[in-house]
């Protein structure tokens, strides 16, 4: 039971504030150390000699991490997770052109005299700075900067305004190129390429569900999503029109470069985030915003942020080997083997409300790093598919960017909105886009074929 006492320790320690890097790491110490003791007291170590017994318990739970050297080697050899930031690097370079401004602004005037159309720009924005970027902080402050005043301005339902905002700006989470697709393929031991397969059309229907439920809303109360006033000083409709594919040339070129050479088997993931990369600065070049200094502060941000994921994954991997050692695994191996009603079902539907919990709480690169690593070896015992196994747990966590009280996308948006927007408007409006992910998570695993995937290995 040490594992589980473990386990529920470091998630506590989370809840209550501690960096989730240090949080591993000194939880791992401290129950391997608890572990050599035990192990030291149950073959009577203690019987001879109480502080001789301590010494060589504290000994054998040190002697634990002698191959966390090895660990960490192998983790820094890893070429998959080499993408990580350069995709990051990528979308913040996208982000300091100005993209996502020129994206908003175009196609919001070429939807604005639709009934709702600023909000559907906004969610067809989204989900080309997601293919392009995968930055979901950047997208959710740069459409909360632009379009939500535009919103407001035309007496668009605040709760309405802030959820598309919100949930246009998570859709880098699904949409390849994915960090946490990278990273989930690192933990399955999957193609990267697969999973950005995969994953394609799951974001299109969630990206179509999104706009049906403002056409809907907008519809059905027309007060929400009113139409926007024709602007004479945006020129005739062609002129817009000409705007709008001159801002979203360059973005596709680039997501043409970057998916279309994965998808065709030119390059790997790895070596069409360099791709990525040249291509971020070549449209910096076109945008006339490259500097050395947006490059310095670029590759700065870039490895802010990339130290952030690598600290989580060497706490996690001193953290999932100490689990394992004390049997944490087979408790849990166990425990969702003998769910009741069908055992594939019955692990698929508990992982996904525990995952969709979790994601209440806790960050998406903690729950990859160490809840699926306990998930995957019971899932191949099952005979699951990864992918698509993979895909689904991306899917779900989504959602933790959206889910009250601790969602990173509705802190992104409170930090930019008007003070008149208050937090519970944010949490409201959020709810409906909650509930269509979890819909289509829920056609996603009831009927993996549509999207091309095959749930069960034979």
């Amino acid at each position: 039971m040490i594992g589980i006492v473990m386990f529920f320790t470091a998630l506590f320690m989370l809840l209550i504030g501690f960096p989730v890097a240090f949080t591993f790491a000194a939880v791992s110490v401290f129950f391997g150390l608890i572990a050599g003791i035990v192990e030291i007291y149950s073959y009577g170590g203690f019987d001879t000699s109480f502080l001789a017994g301590l010494a060589e318990g504290i000994t054998e739970g040190i002697a634990m991490f002698d191959y966390m050297p090895f660990r960490i080697y192998s983790i820094q050899q890893n070429t998959i997770l080499m993408a990580i930031p350069m995709f990051i690097f990528m979308g913040i370079v996208l982000q300091k052109t100005g993209l996502a401004e020129k994206l908003l602004e175009s196609m919001g005037f070429l939807f604005g005299e639709v009934r709702g159309g600023v909000a559907i720009s906004t969610v067809l924005v989204g989900s080309l700075l997601a293919a392009s970027t995968g930055v979901v902080g950047a997208s959710v402050v740069a459409m909360g900067v632009i379009s939500l005043p535009v919103m407001l301005k035309y007496k668009y339902n605040t709760e309405l305004a802030t959820g598309t905002i919100c949930a246009s700006g998570t859709l880098g989470q699904i949409i390849p190129p994915s960090i946490v697709l990278i990273i989930l393929g690192d933990v399955f031991q999957v193609p990267v390429g697969d999973l950005f397969s995969a994953a394609v059309w799951p974001g299109l229907l969630l990206v179509a569900a999104y706009i049906i439920f403002i056409l809907i809303i907008a519809f059905v109360k027309k007060d929400m999503a009113p139409a926007i006033p024709a602007d004479p000083a945006r020129g005739n409709k062609s002129k817009q029109v000409r705007d709008a594919l001159i801002a979203i040339i360059p973005s596709l070129s680039l997501i043409i470069l970057v998916l279309g050479s994965i998808f065709a088997g030119v390059a790997t993931p790895t070596e069409s985030s360099a791709v990525g990369c040249l291509g971020a600065l070549g449209l910096a070049l076109m945008y006339r915003s490259f500097s050395i200094q947006m490059v310095k502060e670029a590759a700065l941000e870039s490895v802010k942020i990339t130290s952030m994921v690598f600290g989580i994954l060497i706490g996690a991997t001193a953290f999932s080997m100490v689990f394992s050692y004390t049997g944490g695994e087979d408790i849990v191996h166990d425990f969702m083997t003998n769910l009741p009603g069908d055992e594939k079902w019955g692990f698929i539907i508990f992982t996904m409300l525990a995952i969709l919990i979790l994601g209440f709480f806790i960050d998406f690169v903690e729950i990859s790093y160490i809840i699926v690593p306990i998930l995957v070896p019971i899932a191949e015992h099952l005979g699951i598919n990864p992918v698509w196994f993979a895909i689904l747990i991306a899917m779900n966590l989504q959602t933790s960017f959206l889910t009250p009280p601790f969602g990173f996308s509705l802190f992104y948006l409170k930090g930019v909105a008007p003070p008149s927007v208050q937090t519970i408007q944010v949490y409201k409006g959020v709810l409906p886009f909650i509930a269509i992910q979890i819909i289509v998570l829920g056609i996603l695993a009831v009927y993996p074929e549509l999207f091309g995937i095959t749930p069960i290995l034979e």
